[in-house]
């Protein structure tokens, strides 16, 4: 069984791939076959793919088992990525002048590599300490 980490890791190292509504559905399916017992939350930004029509049939089959919990639109302090991208840029990108593509592609691959052998300070950078009722539910 793949972890969350390898079902991540996977749908981040496709190279030029549009993220479609169809992309999603397939790794929301790969999610729920790799865990196929228990409930599972998702934190998402509101991104089209996220809120497809294409979705609500899956999403209805599974009802009670995989919920999605919206961000408010334009809160880039909530969202966990906006800070792994500022993270990204500042340790990979800024200052640096790379001759080609693939030499972007090596330093973004070893970054995240190295971020995921120690996920306690991954959680530590990237996660809000909030207060209850800071993250409302959009449903």
């Amino acid at each position: 069984m793949a972890s969350s980490a390898e079902l991540w890791r996977e749908q981040v190292e496709r190279r030029d791939e549009e993220y479609t509504a169809e992309k999603f559905l397939m790794f929301l399916r790969r999610i729920v076959e790799a865990y196929p017992k228990g409930k599972i939350t998702m934190v998402l930004d509101n991104a089209r793919a996220h809120h497809a029509k294409l979705l609500e049939p899956f999403l209805k089959e599974q009802q009670g088992r995989l919920k999605f919990v919206f961000l408010p639109p334009y809160s880039p302090k909530l969202n966990v990525v906006e800070g792994l991208w500022k993270w990204l840029k500042s340790d990979v990108i800024n200052n640096v002048f790379y001759h080609t593509v693939s030499e972007i592609r090596k330093n973004v691959h070893t970054f995240m590599e190295q971020i995921m052998k120690d996920p306690l300070n991954l959680i530590d950078r990237l996660c809000i300490r909030m207060e209850s009722g800071d993250l409302l539910e959009n449903q």
